[in-house]
Order: structure tokens, then sequence, then C-alpha cells
């Protein structure tokens, strides 16, 4: 049996212990990693199953994270990447919501996915239920929007300074000074014809050679 063959039974194994239905998708990614989509609403039974059952004792939760694909109606993924180190074994658990739906926090499974937690709120929104510390995270307190939202504009929505007269730090809105120039993303050994410094070269083959 290789790898993606073993890999598929323990997916199959996860899916026969859970409520029926509560595997959406099961399937194996560049036959090294085992990916599960979950309905939303067996995330924690399953997540406790994982963790408690001897065959999957997947003790870890070693990272959540977020992706915004902004074209679907469930425009979120929530991702769970878990470690069993009894068995040494991984599985990616996957589940989708909208902007205004919670997932459940599985905080009370693994304490530490409180940080990971905190993270996808900042960063996308993401609002998870019984997730007592939804803080800021990377951001600052009175920063306003996610940043990594697909939607989110380039230059932020205010911008920080230190004002010298109030002697403190401010918040303003973003003030362009330029307007957006228009790029024709070319090489620039293609779209460059004179380098800077450069120009007396070309004065000199239109005058010529001075006498």
């Amino acid at each position: 049996m290789d790898r993606t063959e073993r890999l598929t039974a323990l997916g199959e194994a996860v899916r026969t212990v859970l409520p029926q239905g509560a595997v959406e998708e099961l399937f194996v990614e560049r036959g090294a990693e085992l990916v599960l989509r979950l309905r939303r609403e067996a995330l924690l039974e399953a997540m406790r199953l994982l963790r408690d059952h001897p065959d999957f004792a997947f003790e870890q939760c070693m990272d959540i994270c977020g992706v915004d694909w902004p074209e679907r109606p469930l425009r979120f993924e929530v991702v769970y990447n878990l470690l069993s180190l009894t068995l040494n074994q991984r599985i990616r658990i996957i589940v989708s919501t909208d902007a205004a739906t919670p997932v459940p926090s599985v905080a009370s499974i693994w304490p530490s996915a409180t940080w990971y937690e905190r993270e996808a709120w900042d960063m996308y929104g993401i609002v998870f239920e019984g997730q007592t510390d939804l803080r800021r995270l990377l951001t600052d307190y009175g920063f306003e929007g996610h940043p990594l939202r697909k939607d989110f504009p380039l230059t932020g929505y205010v911008e920080v300074r230190y004002d010298q007269e109030r002697k403190q730090v401010v918040y303003e809105p973003v003030k362009l000074t330029q307007d957006f120039r228009n790029f024709d993303f070319l090489s620039p050994w293609e779209g460059m014809t004179t380098l800077p410094g450069d120009e007396k070269v070309h004065l000199n083959r239109i005058e010529g050679p001075k006498p």
C-alpha cells in the first residue's frame, strides 16, 4: 500500500466514525496530505473525535489559517492542520463560512487555538463562536478592517504618524500625494530607452561629435 492509499484509508476511517454527512469532501492532495472538508456544524464533534480516538490521536493543532475566495457565497475557508505525534500522521480539516456566520471555536479542545483564531479574526474578520478573546493580534487596536481580505485596499484606510505639536501618535485617512502611475510592465531593458544620466550619449549621436 503506497502513501496515497494509506492516507485515503485513514480518511475513510474518519468518515466512518463521524455522523453521516459530516464529511463533504475527502481527497489526498499531491499524494502527500489528507484533506477533509467538513460541514461547519459538525466541526466540534469531529475535532474532539480526531483528538481522542485512539486510531487518530491528533493531539496537536499545529495551525489555523484563513483563505478568502470573494467570488464564492461562502467566501472564507478556515483551515486546521492537525498532527499526531503518537501515530506520526497529519490531517488537514477545512470548513467554509461567510462574513456573518461564526465558526465554532476549538479553543476548548486545543487551548493554543486561541492565538490562531485571534489571527484569523484580525486578518480576515472570521468570527469564532465561543472564543472569548477575539482581540487584535497582528494589527493595532485602532486598526480598521481586515488586511488579508482580497477587497482590502493596498493603501489601507488610515495612516499613522507622530504629531510633533500634539506629542502623540495620530491616525488619519490615507492621503495619496500623487495619482497612481500607469506602468507598461515591460522589462526595464525593453521599456527604457535611456538610463538616467545617459542623456548626453543620445545628444552626441544626434548632433555629432564636437570639433
